[in-house]
């Protein structure tokens, strides 16, 4: 079994943003979280819940083409059942962004928008903020549904450089704000599958470690995917071995036969951030509520 120090990174920046999100909240009239599918539960931020009080809530599932389609189904009517607005969008590709509009206005905002028509107020704008963890894919999200409908992001009087107004046609706004964590991570398993997927600094971490849990993940949830990938037995729950497999199987030797496990280390992460690993979902909804 891997072992590695306690992970923990939160820089100064995002007490910042904590503090943008609670003093900019009466401006919107929902708020949209992206989250990761392939960790839907330890990509969301467990302070949202505090921080935007009783705003209409969307989950978006990004990076859906990366994980494991069942998995996210699952995850979808979970969190749909929780009184989430739920989509699973891909921003990369472009699957189920168009989605996003009509779930916004027949789904999370329905009940204003009927209010507003009631007084009158037809067509008035519809003002979102968009939050989520580091690397999510928020800003590229938000990039591609501005590209859609042919605007340009644009600033407005008294917005800040950490804080941006991007209109989306159909009278939505959104109001971006910085990917942002939690303080402390209590549950170091999370800290682990956010470390696995980017949100955290990699200078902050034990690479070679890193590497070691993500295939013991890897070995006990999907080991036809890493045999496929690596041409390795999978056979070990010892991660610091399959490392040693996977680098000695791609060649990645020094003087005297070792294996460089810090490049075998750089590899198996990298190529499970991009996707080459295949469809790959690290958390269900029924482990959550085992948790629990």
């Amino acid at each position: 079994m891997a072992e590695m120090t306690s992970i923990q990174w939160f820089p100064g920046h995002m007490t910042k943003t904590r503090r943008m999100i609670q003093s900019n909240l009466s401006l919107v009239d929902g708020v949209v979280e992206i989250i990761d599918a392939r960790i839907p539960m330890s990509s969301r931020n467990p302070e949202m819940d505090r921080l935007v009080k009783n705003k209409p809530r969307m989950l978006i599932l990004n990076k859906s083409d990366m994980a494991d389609r069942k998995a996210t189904d699952k995850w979808m009517s979970y969190l749909k059942n929780q009184g989430f607005t739920v989509i699973a969008a891909d921003c990369r590709s472009g699957n189920g962004v168009k989605s996003f509009l009509p779930a916004v206005r027949n789904q999370l905002l329905r009940e204003l928008i009927e209010k507003r028509n009631q007084k009158g107020m037809i067509g008035a704008p519809l003002r979102l903020m968009i939050v989520g963890i580091p690397n999510v894919g928020k800003s590229s999200f938000i990039n591609r549904m501005a590209k859609a409908k042919r605007t340009k992001v644009e600033d407005r009087p008294g917005v800040t450089r950490t804080k941006q107004w991007v209109k989306l046609g159909d009278n939505v706004e959104m109001l971006d704000m910085p990917g942002v964590l939690w303080p402390k991570f209590d549950d170091q398993r999370v800290a682990r599958k956010l470390a696995f997927t980017g949100a955290v600094k990699d200078d902050v971490l034990d690479i070679e470690a890193l590497a070691a849990y993500l295939l013991e993940e890897l070995a006990s949830g999907y080991p036809a995917a890493l045999a496929e990938r690596y041409k390795i037995e999978t056979d070990s729950s010892d991660g610091y071995e399959l490392l040693q497999r996977v680098g000695r199987k791609r060649g990645m030797l020094v003087s005297g036969g070792e294996v460089n496990t810090e490049r075998a280390a750089i590899i198996v992460l990298d190529e499970f951030r991009s996707g080459k690993l295949g469809k790959i979902t690290l958390e269900l909804p029924e482990e959550t509520e085992n948790d629990g």
